[in-house]
């Protein structure tokens, strides 16, 4: 089926609309990818320690959960945490929250202390320079330069 019916001037205003369709699609597509991809958060997901002893969900919007999968006799527990990044420095400050570690503990009929949470997640409660090859994270402590070791999950 011919379009417009051998119509040159429809044809080539149907043309016209087309090219500038798909030029407009084109155009918002690299804007989209573009946007992702200097704009993303490099950390967001999950990642388990070498060891398998600590594992660190990455949230947007600063959000940090830390779980402790064999702690104590209570088995898996969640410590909700904070954190900041400068993507331009390559750097990440993770915080605790007292309060949520003291919620937790309660809530645990004394099988663990806030202070026993709090020391089970020191080691990553700092700033650190990070670096991501492929899927495994690299914390490097700023202060003394020890190294966590992380694979994505």
């Amino acid at each position: 089926m011919m379009i417009a019916k051998n119509d040159e001037a429809m044809r080539s205003r149907i043309w016209k609309i087309s090219t500038m369709v798909s030029s407009v699609l084109i155009v918002i597509i690299a804007i989209f990818l573009l946007t992702k991809l200097f704009t993303t958060n490099p950390l967001e997901g999950s990642w388990v320690n070498e060891d398998g002893s600590l594992e660190l969900k990455v949230q947007s919007g600063g959000e940090l959960t830390a779980v402790l999968p064999e702690f104590a006799e209570g088995g898996q527990v969640e410590v909700p945490m904070s954190y900041t990044i400068d993507k331009g420095e390559k750097t990440i400050s993770i915080l605790d929250n007292e309060e949520e570690m003291q919620k937790i503990a309660d809530g645990s009929d004394g099988l663990y202390t806030a202070e026993m949470l709090e020391n089970a997640v020191s080691s990553v409660t700092t700033s650190f320079d990070y670096s991501i090859d492929q899927d495994e994270l690299t914390l490097t402590e700023r202060e003394y330069g020890e190294q966590i070791v992380f694979t994505k999950k």
